[in-house]
Order: C-alpha cells, then sequence, then structure tokens
C-alpha cells in the first residue's frame, strides 16, 4: 500500500474517510496488516504528506491511532493527550490538520478502562495531573448513574467507561464550540467530526 498523494487526498470524502479507519481496524482486529513498505512510504513522504484523518487519542500505550486502525506514515494526523481533551493548541493543530493539510474527517478516541477518566472520577491529586484531570471532571458530573456516591469511582469500569463515552461527546462539543474553522468546514460539508470508543479488551473501535 501506498503513501498518500495528493491526487489521492483529493479523491477522499468525508465519509470514504470513515470507511478507510473502520476497515483499518477491521483488519487490526483480524490481525491482517495492509501490505506496505515503511521504508518506501518514508522516501514517497519526504517532500510533502497528505493524510486523510486526524485522530485525537489518549496516550495510553495500549491505543496507538497508527496501530489500531492499520495506517502507515503520512496517512494520518495523531493528537495525543491523556483524556483525550482539547485546549488552545489542540484546536489549532487540528485547524491546521484540516483546514491547510486537507484531512477529512476528526475521530475523538476515547478508549475503556482509561486511567485519566479513572483519575478524574476519583478526584486524584498530584502535581499538574490535577490541573489536567480537572478538564475531564465535567464528563464525571455529566453522568447521573449511578447516584450512590460510593459506586462513582475508578473501581466501577462500567461508571469509568460512561464518563470515558461522555467524555468524547463533551470534547466534540467543545470543537465545535471553540473553533469556527472546523466548525463551518463541518457545515460546508468538507470535514466530519465523530467520536468512537476503543475497546482495550477485543481492539475494537465503535464509532458514534
Amino acid at each position: 500500500m501506498k503513501a498518500h498523494t495528493r491526487e489521492t487526498q483529493s479523491t477522499m470524502t468525508p465519509a470514504k474517510a470513515i470507511q478507510f479507519l473502520k476497515e483499518g481496524n477491521q483488519r487490526f482486529q483480524n490481525n491482517l496488516k495492509a501490505n506496505r513498505n515503511l521504508l518506501e512510504q518514508v522516501n514517497d513522504t519526504s517532500d510533502g504528506q497528505f493524510p486523510f484523518a486526524t485522530i485525537l487519542s489518549c496516550i495510553d500505550s495500549r491505543v496507538s491511532a497508527e496501530l489500531v486502525f492499520d495506517q502507515g506514515l503520512g496517512d494520518v494526523f495523531s493528537v495525543r493527550i491523556a483524556g483525550n481533551f482539547v485546549n488552545e493548541d489542540i484546536l489549532g493543530s487540528m485547524e491546521f490538520a484540516c483546514k491547510l493539510a486537507g484531512t477529512k474527517v476528526i475521530v475523538v478516541l476515547g478508549h475503556t478502562s482509561c486511567g485519566a477518566v479513572k483519575g478524574a472520577c476519583d478526584d486524584a491529586k498530584l502535581g499538574n495531573l490535577t490541573a489536567m484531570l480537572s478538564k475531564i471532571k465535567p464528563a464525571v458530573t455529566a453522568v447521573s448513574e449511578p447516584a450512590d456516591a460510593s459506586l462513582r469511582n475508578s473501581k466501577n469500569l462500567d461508571f469509568v467507561d460512561s464518563v470515558s463515552k461522555k467524555n468524547v461527546e463533551l470534547t466534540i462539543d467543545r470543537i465545535h464550540a471553540e473553533s469556527p474553522v472546523l466548525s463551518e468546514m463541518e457545515k460546508n460539508g468538507e470535514i466530519t467530526i465523530v467520536g468512537a470508543m476503543y475497546d482495550i479488551n477485543t481492539g475494537a473501535v465503535n464509532f458514534y
């Protein structure tokens, strides 16, 4: 499989970009990698890059976007931060990726058993981590069930995963609210912004 070129990127639509990612994740689940020569892709992308997707994911070592979607060099912009939330710098990176570099989809990718979400659920305190986890706490508050405070912590993995999904949804809301550039592109059909969850037990990515 060759690296994307200006020509192949120009034929990509938001729907087609999502389909490429779904097909790549299916290959990953089946342990069937696309046939690609990474050193050849190094050479092919030395004069420019034409990725088709931008993926915001967690720093979790089990959730490498390139691996779980079976993509090669020059295929995706990968933005990683614990808890996969956005700030001004990440939004600026996404605007570059979509408006200037031509990607067709933004995927906000959460995952099950997320350590950052667990920390937010437990109100963990540690150096700069304290401020970082505060970005995820709105998702904790937004999940109403269970109401029993003794069950709203990291030991309840169903609660953790519900918070992770809500965190993805709130992150997408923030992208829409805080980036007029990306919102306008989506309204014009140039890109789509979607959420997804990666299951660390199965390797499956579920889009929603």
